[in-house]
């Protein structure tokens, strides 16, 4: 359908209209992908693919003979291996690359306007299996949920949220994002993280309520509940036939029905056939007239579509029945490769998992806490619901021995030093000795302030001769009481109070 092949293939010299992978840069859509549902980012990928010095789509296009490319590379020729977050992007969003075929992915408004719009990728007409892709349906389809979903894989204190794009509130659907509980310092930091609902974090508990599940219970449940189905899907061949007879005995009973219901569908159209060829043959016979043809043929019809309707609806339905039985199937395929994980990436929650839906925890009677997670997995959604026992935050350090009484207890946080009834004691006794320490200041202070005002008065009172007045001002000067450091001022007053003169007093 165009003049070059895209990135990634050649055209096949035998068939100008078909595709062949191109071995010589197909191994860098493939590390694009790859990159893409372990969760990076289109910036992230762009670096990578940069630092390694990979020729541009464009830049490969003119290597190969393509014309109109050069000029972009003429004034700098290290342009060539500079990458755009537009070519990463279009490498994933193309469904070239799962092997089909996408065309009318802009299309002129009328014939008289030149205006060419482009459509979303959605609206694309795509012919599948045209060609061999260089990843599979389900790789690209995943690729495809993580660009449209809002993801912050990576916080800003280092913690990786393989979760991203995935979890999600039961209540009103927003997204579950990461926060960095820094209450409490921990050796991991899985351990200082919690999810909450982004709808309360946002506006509060006037539209949500916080959902609030700590990151390493949420890590435990997904990875327990991933080795449960890998395990049955090996070991237990029972449990596994009696899963899918859970999840397909409602489509299969109902089926059963509509199988019938297509019979007869099909059984009564073959008698309309009959009866429209019947009826024209009376017309043409004149057995019967023209008004009565048209009355009776019109019926017919209305049946007849009505019927071809219904058949069509019957007939989607089944379809999805028996894709939902295949589903299962290959779930159980897939996830038999999963057997005996130890650790969760974002590349196995994206390729297992399609959401996860966390509830608000619930108190119940007998005073624990529960909270409900609900996962549904590619191929066949929901299985069954988790009811886990929300960890609190301090138990994940470990026990400590008591700096005083040497005994072990279970740290409040990183920098505890002392046992509940240590911690207790000693804050009290900071306590006491704080308070004895202000109170003994304050005494001190008015036993000084009571013997200045003494010696005040009895300076006030020896007026008689100047040099023991003059000399009890020096005294007062040299002091470092409160009265002296009032200054001059104070002892200019006191001077004129016994009748000396400014000049006298200097």
């Amino acid at each position: 359908m165009g003049t070059y092949a895209p990135y990634g293939y050649i055209k096949d010299p035998a068939d100008h209209n078909h595709l062949l992978i191109d071995d010589k840069v197909a191994h860098v859509v493939r590390e694009i992908f790859d990159l893409a549902l372990a969760g990076n980012g289109l910036g992230k990928i762009r670096k990578h693919i940069n630092s390694l010095h990979v020729l541009r789509p464009a830049a490969y296009a003119a290597e190969q003979g393509a014309t109109g490319y050069e000029r972009y590379f003429e004034n700098n020729e290290e342009n060539r291996y500079i990458w755009s977050e537009n070519s990463v992007r279009g490498i994933l969003r193309s469904p070239i690359y799962a092997g089909n075929l996408a065309g009318y992915k802009r299309i002129a408004a009328n014939m008289k306007s030149k205006k060419r719009p482009s459509k979303l990728p959605e609206e694309w007409e795509v012919i599948p299996d045209t060609h061999e892709g260089i990843v599979t349906q389900e790789e690209f389809d995943t690729v495809q949920q993580l660009i449209t979903s809002r993801r912050l894989p990576e916080n800003k204190g280092g913690f990786e949220n393989i979760f991203a794009g995935v979890i999600k509130c039961a209540d009103c659907g927003y997204a579950l994002r990461a926060m960095s509980a820094n209450r409490r310092k921990r050796p991991d930091i899985i351990d200082c993280v919690q999810y909450t609902c982004n709808n309360y974090g946002r506006y509060g508990n006037v539209m949500c309520t916080a959902h609030a599940i700590e990151a390493r219970d949420l890590f435990n449940a997904v990875l327990a509940d991933i080795n449960r189905f890998a395990d049955m899907a090996v070991n237990d061949e029972r449990a596994v036939r009696a899963i899918e007879k859970r999840l397909t005995e409602t489509d299969q009973s109902r089926a059963k029905a509509m199988k019938k219901e297509q019979k007869k569908l099909n059984k009564r159209l073959a008698e309309l056939d009959r009866l429209f060829s019947s009826l024209y043959e009376d017309k043409v016979m004149e057995r019967i007239t023209e008004r009565n043809f048209e009355m009776m043929s019109g019926k017919y019809q209305k049946e007849q579509l009505e019927i071809e309707a219904r058949l069509k609806e019957v007939t989607e339905t089944l379809n999805e029945s028996y894709e939902k039985s295949q589903g299962i199937r290959d779930f159980l395929s897939l996830i038999r490769n999963y057997q005996g994980l130890k650790e969760l990436d974002a590349t196995v929650v994206n390729a297992l998992i399609d959401k996860i839906l966390v509830s608000e925890r619930e108190k119940m009677a007998d005073g624990t806490v529960k909270q409900e997670i609900k996962i549904y997995y590619k191929f066949i959604g929901f299985v069954g619901e988790l009811h886990i026992t929300p960890t609190k935050r301090w138990t994940a350090l470990p026990a400590k021995h008591c700096t005083v009484c040497g005994v072990e207890y279970v740290p409040g946080s990183g920098i505890s030093k002392y046992c509940p009834a240590c911690a207790k004691k000693i804050q009290r006794e900071k306590s006491n000795e704080s308070k004895r320490r202000s109170r003994e200041q304050k005494r001190m202070a008015c036993i000084d302030l009571s013997a200045k005002n003494d010696r005040l008065i009895k300076v006030a009172e020896g007026k008689v001769q100047h040099h023991v007045v003059i000399s009890g001002v020096l005294i007062l000067l040299q002091d470092g009481s409160d009265f002296a450091l009032n200054g001059f001022q104070t002892v200019h007053k006191f001077l004129r109070s016994v009748n000396f003169s400014a000049q006298q007093s200097l």
